[in-house]
């Protein structure tokens, strides 16, 4: 079962606290998302690493494949606060994005090391003054992205590590046991963090409800597998209005289940009342839904066929009928 709800907060993540020196190029690349064509006086432009192939604090990394796709997913991306999604909170915008291979660099596993690579730009103003100097003065230096994969695989097994036998950060016969986060499918947002070893810097799974329908299969399972993870407000409020809708639900179904039984014991006592209605209730309470409206239906069917009206001139074949309609003879 593929996992839609994971978020990832890149450790590795950082700034390039030199500004590059814009191109024309570049200047154009910019200009494609401003409203009015900009100079290269009026924007600042700096490299920010998003994210690599490395393994991160809670056992899990990207695979290349993954920040190759990433490297589309990003581009275009706005660069937001502390992973606050809110308007005011929008700095910078990521205009080109590329994998890069580090050469001499290796990831703990030993494999060549690989990092997702963004050019951002911000607009050169009063208000972004402090931040640009921020960024220039080494203080704004760490990052994270926000971004949703279908699957975490074991590295081990290549099943899904929610489900398999391996543990994180355990060395097996067969290698060291790993998340790999695979197939990512969008973007959110990468943001600027003061301190990356807190609760964002790792990675925090949150419920994903960006373009896609909500599975909740897919949910419960998480929570079967009684492994934690971390919703953010917007699917937190969904989430909520889900539980709230089944809790109207359950109230339905028990005013539903109330008035079937309710049925049953008034049919139980025109048509059998040899049975006391405290018997007809203990049985009632241990039956299904589905249970109750087969005895529904079937004392209907007997009160139907024992109090049939019966015509006057009636003729019937049975004698005791012959006998209780003989005063309507002619």
């Amino acid at each position: 079962m593929s996992k839609e709800f994971i978020k990832k907060d890149s450790v590795k993540g950082e700034v390039q606290s030199t500004p590059d020196i814009v191109t024309d190029e570049e200047l154009a690349l910019i200009n494609g998302y401003t409203r009015r064509n900009l100079s290269k006086d009026e924007v600042y432009v700096f490299s920010v690493t998003l994210c690599d192939n490395d393994i991160d604090r809670d056992g899990e990394r990207f695979t290349v494949e993954s920040l190759f796709e990433l490297e589309k997913l990003f581009v275009g991306k706005t660069g937001i606060i502390d992973h606050n999604p809110s308007a005011k909170n929008q700095t910078a915008r990521i205009f080109e994005c590329s994998v890069e291979a580090v050469n001499g660099q290796k990831t703990a596993t030993g494999d060549d090391y690989f990092r997702l690579r963004a050019k951002a730009y911000m607009p050169v103003s009063d208000k972004n003054e402090d931040i640009i100097l921020a960024i220039d003065s080494g203080i704004i230096k760490e990052v994270s992205v926000g971004c949703a994969v279908e699957k975490v695989v074991c590295s081990v097994c290549g099943e899904e590590i929610a489900g398999c036998a391996h543990k994180k950060g355990e060395t097996y016969t067969s290698g060291f046991c790993c998340g790999e986060l695979i197939k990512p499918y969008d973007a959110y947002e990468w943001s600027f963090v003061a301190v990356p070893s807190q609760k964002r810097a790792g990675v925090t799974k949150s419920l994903d409800l960006h373009g896609k329908e909500m599975n909740m299969e897919k949910i419960l399972s998480v929570i079967e597998s009684k492994k934690g993870f971390t919703l953010d407000d917007i699917q937190s409020a969904k989430l909520c209005g889900y539980i709230e809708n089944l809790k109207q639900s359950a109230k339905d179904g028990v005013y539903y289940r109330e008035s079937l039984t309710g049925e049953v014991l008034r049919l139980s006592a025109v048509v059998q009342p040899e049975i006391s209605r405290a018997t007809m209730e203990s049985i009632a309470k241990s039956m299904t839904v589905e249970q109750l409206k087969e005895f529904k239906n079937a004392f209907e069917k007997k009160k139907n066929d024992v109090f049939a009206p019966m015509p006057q001139l009636y003729s019937g074949k049975s004698r005791d009928r012959a006998v209780t309609n003989g005063q309507f003879k002619i």
